[in-house]
C-alpha cells in the first residue's frame, strides 16, 4: 500500500477496492427505503474506503466476512451501491469499524512501521507525525531521534524505545476513525469521505 496525504476536497485519483470486509448486514436493507434489498455496510482493507454493497439472490453475508468487490466476477456482490459516511453507519457497524480498523492496522503492521520511518515535514511548521493523536513536538523529536538512531522495526519496538506515547497502533487506529468521521483536513490512510452519497 502507499499511503497518502490529501486535502479535502480530494484528489482525483480514484482509488478502488478489491476486498471489503462486512461491518453489518441487513437483510432487508435500510429503514425508510423505497427499495428492498439486501444491503450489507463494509470497510474496504487497503484505502479504508465505507461502501453499501447489495448481495447477490439467496447469499446471506455476516459480520466480519470478507468479500470480493473488484472488477472481476463477484461471487457474493450483485452491486455496489456507493460511497457512505462514518455516521451512516449502523450502530452495529460503527462497533465493527473499529474492531475492523484495529485488524487491518495490525496485519499490515510493517507498513505502518514504515509509515513511522518515513514521514516527513508536511510544511515549514508542521510534521506528517503530528497529524497522529497525541504527538506533539517532544513526542515528535523522540520519535525522530529514535530512528535515527535505527529504524523501528515493529510496534513492539516503538513501544520499547519511546514508550512515553503509548501503544502506537492504538494511535493508528485513532487517526483511521478521526479520517474516516470525515472531518480532517489532511487525509494519511484514508480516502477523504463522500460529503453525500457517491457513486463507486
Amino acid at each position: 500500500m502507499i499511503f497518502m496525504i490529501s486535502q479535502t476536497p480530494a484528489a482525483p485519483v480514484v482509488r478502488k477496492e478489491e476486498y471489503a470486509v462486512v461491518l453489518d448486514y441487513l437483510p432487508s436493507g435500510k429503514a425508510g427505503e423505497a427499495r428492498r434489498e439486501p444491503v450489507a455496510q463494509v470497510l474496504g482493507n487497503t484505502y479504508f474506503t465505507l461502501l453499501e454493497i447489495v448481495s447477490k439472490p439467496g447469499i446471506k453475508m455476516d459480520a466480519g466476512q470478507k468479500v470480493y468487490i473488484g472488477k472481476g466476477v463477484r461471487d457474493l456482490v450483485d452491486h455496489i451501491k456507493g460511497r457512505v459516511l462514518f455516521n451512516d453507519l449502523t450502530n452495529s457497524g460503527q462497533r465493527a469499524c473499529e474492531d475492523e480498523v484495529r485488524k487491518v492496522v495490525m496485519t499490515r503492521e510493517a507498513e505502518f512501521i514504515g509509515f513511522l520511518n518515513r514521514a516527513g515535514a508536511l510544511n515549514i511548521r508542521v510534521h506528517t507525525l503530528e497529524l497522529l493523536p497525541s504527538i506533539g513536538k517532544k513526542h515528535l523529536q523522540a520519535i525522530l531521534a529514535a530512528r535515527e538512531e535505527k529504524p523501528f522495526t515493529d510496534f513492539a519496538d516503538v513501544h520499547a524505545r519511546v514508550s512515553s506515547i503509548g501503544r502506537v497502533e492504538d494511535i493508528f487506529v485513532q487517526r483511521i476513525l478521526q479520517e474516516l468521521r470525515g472531518n480532517e483536513k489532511y487525509y494519511l490512510f484514508a480516502k477523504a469521505p463522500s460529503r453525500e452519497f457517491e457513486r463507486y
